[in-house]
């Protein structure tokens, strides 16, 4: 998907509310979504300031959980899918790092959706770390649109 195609996406996944019970839906939801086809993924959503859901499935390693925390900061920071990011990106022919990012702490990679209610904006963010990155998008944007109904 190319950066428009991405952002016509997010339109269409904003919701009403969002707190640590829908928190919890959307995750058992992801976790439905990933056990059911045996997929090797963490699962993680968070706020800002706090875990509110996370899950590793079997075959996901301490490394997805790394790749999980760069791409929920890089969907916090710009209150943009990192898979978003990444694509506007490498079409301006950027890195995060050009843009005083430091790689450590963030990555434009697929994985991680903001959480974004109407009349507030972004709240959360929801993160899948295991597969190819338009995968783990894939996976998270499905299980909004689930959770919206």
């Amino acid at each position: 998907m190319d950066s428009t195609q991405l952002q016509s996406e997010a339109e269409g996944l904003v919701l009403a509310a969002f707190d640590a019970g829908a928190a919890l839906t959307l995750g058992r939801i992801l976790l439905d979504l990933a056990q059911a086809d045996r997929l090797p993924v963490a699962i993680d959503i968070r706020t800002a300031n706090q875990t509110l859901f996370h899950a590793a499935l079997p075959g996901a390693t301490p490394m997805n959980d790394l790749w999980a925390r760069r791409k929920s900061s890089t969907a916090l920071h710009f209150h943009e899918a990192s898979f978003l990011v990444g694509a506007r990106n490498r079409e301006k022919g950027q890195t995060l790092a050009d843009q005083g990012l430091d790689p450590a702490d963030f990555a434009d990679h697929g994985g991680a959706v903001p959480i974004r209610v109407r009349g507030s904006g972004v709240v959360a963010v929801a993160t899948v770390s295991g597969l190819p990155q338009a995968e783990d998008h894939a996976l998270v944007v499905r299980a909004i649109r689930l959770l919206r109904g």
